[in-house]
Parts: structure tokens; sequence; C-alpha cells
């Protein structure tokens, strides 16, 4: 039986815990919880969240990266954004078991926002492990997989291809287009997938997942978005293979979203 991430009731089931953090990232969790706590004002620090494969539990040690939420009481400053940089580069430094850590910081303001509920929202509510402080999803709605969550989610991709573009057009080594393979092939699939999520009927965060949902509705384009899904696994210098996806692949599936869903509320 497919699991459709659904609770009981029909809604998104969050999908990370600290319990599903595998033993050889429990330290890593550890210290960020210590290192946030000693770099951040608690006056000023709502709450902290993990995302992504580490509280999925299927990271993979020397090859997942550490993704992490602050929610502050105000605007994120660049203060703020200083110690953010100096977190994710001592937590990088000091763990062999990730490739690289990511922080994104917001105010709650902007997070508890109308405008954000059904995008930033429902991340908090459904894709963020706390780790830190209060938790905002008690204040946030429950979402199902509709199609309001679908367009304000990643109905905006035809904004991210020019500059894709751009950054194909000026990469000079392998570790760069290799970047923006990561990038693009993330992207892509997950906007794919939530293309068709209100017809498949749920959440999912695997990629291969994803694709292979995409593709029983669009067969036409499945090898493309295998491609894709290959790729967020094994990033590639593969110029042409890039090419697929920022000239052909991405401006199709931005068309086709705005015909389904709709375009993104525009944001400041």
């Amino acid at each position: 039986m497919i699991d459709r991430g659904l609770d009981e009731d029909g809604y998104i089931a969050r999908e990370g815990s600290l319990e599903r953090v595998p033993a050889e990232f429990a330290p890593v969790v550890e210290t960020a919880r210590e290192r946030i706590a000693a770099a951040f004002d608690p006056a000023g620090l709502h709450s902290a969240y993990l995302y992504g494969s580490i509280p999925r539990g299927t990271a993979v040690p020397g090859v997942s990266d550490l993704d992490l939420l602050l929610a502050l009481r105000h605007e994120p400053t660049p203060a703020d954004r200083t110690e953010a940089d100096a977190l994710e580069a001592g937590l990088d430094a000091t763990f062999p078991q990730i490739d690289g850590v990511g922080v994104l910081l917001f105010s709650t303001g902007t997070l508890l926002s109308e405008l954000e509920r059904h995008d930033l929202g429902w991340f908090i509510a459904c894709l963020c492990t706390p780790l830190l402080g209060g938790d905002l999803a008690g204040r946030l709605p429950r979402y199902r997989p509709t199609s309001l969550l679908a367009r304000e989610t990643n109905g905006d991709l035809a904004l991210a291809l020019p500059r894709w573009r751009e950054r194909l057009d000026a990469a000079d080594s392998d570790a760069g287009l290799k970047a923006l393979s990561r990038t693009v092939s993330r992207r892509i699939v997950r906007t794919g997938f939530t293309l068709v999520m209100p017809r498949w009927g749920g959440w999912t965060s695997d990629l291969t997942a994803s694709a292979e949902a995409f593709a029983g509705y669009y067969p036409q384009r499945a090898d493309q978005m295998r491609l894709a899904a290959s790729i967020t696994r094994t990033p590639t210098a593969d110029r042409a293979a890039l090419g697929t996806l920022v000239d052909d692949l991405g401006p199709w599936l931005a068309a086709e979203y705005i015909a389904v869903h709709g375009a993104k509320a525009p944001r400041p």
C-alpha cells in the first residue's frame, strides 16, 4: 500500500521527529541545539526547527546536509545572518557525517502571516521538527493536499528559470555545475510532484516517489522527471542534462503549473 503521508483525518501528517534522527546524527542535532541557544538571545529567538532527511530518518552519513530554521521574534537583521553563517560553518567543520549546513531565518510575524499561510506556515506545520523553544505549528491550521497548497508552495517556478539560465551560462567549473544541478533538480521534482499532488491525494518528500507520482499523470514527461530525480541523488556537471531541465522541462512545467493551479501570490 502506498503511503500518502496523511493522518487518519486526511490531513498532511508532520513528517519528521527527533525520535527518527539516525544515531550517527544525534550528536550533530544536540550540538546544533546547544550552539543555537548560545548564539541567539532567548529574548529574540522564539524557536528552532530541523527539517529534511535527518529528522525524517533517511539521512546518509557523509552525504546528507543539516537543515535548520530559526523563528525570530523580530525581522532578521544582518547581525542575525552573521551569527547564522558562523553556526553553519562551525557545525559543518565539526561533523564529518554532514555535507553542509543551511540555516533559514524568518520572523514569527512572517511565518504566521496570512500571505505565508499555505507556504512557510505549511512548511513549519508539516515539514519542520521542533528542536528548541515553542512550536508555531499550534498556531497554524492543519493542511490537506489541495490546489491552493500547490499554488502557494510552487506556483512561482517561472521566476527561477531566468536565474538558472544565467547561472548555467556563467558556470566555469564542475563544482559550480554540480551545485546548480542540485538546486535545479530538487526544485523541478518538488514542483512536478505538487503539480499532481491534489490528484495523487497526499504528500511525500521522497524525491524518487515524487517523480513516479508525476510520471503517472504525465507519461510524456516521465523520462525527464526521472532524470531530474536521478540528479537529486547524484549531482551532475553535464551541461546537456542541465539544459534539458532549465530550457525544456522547466518552462513546460512552469506553464502547466499556472494552467492547472494558477500563480503564487506575489511576495514583497
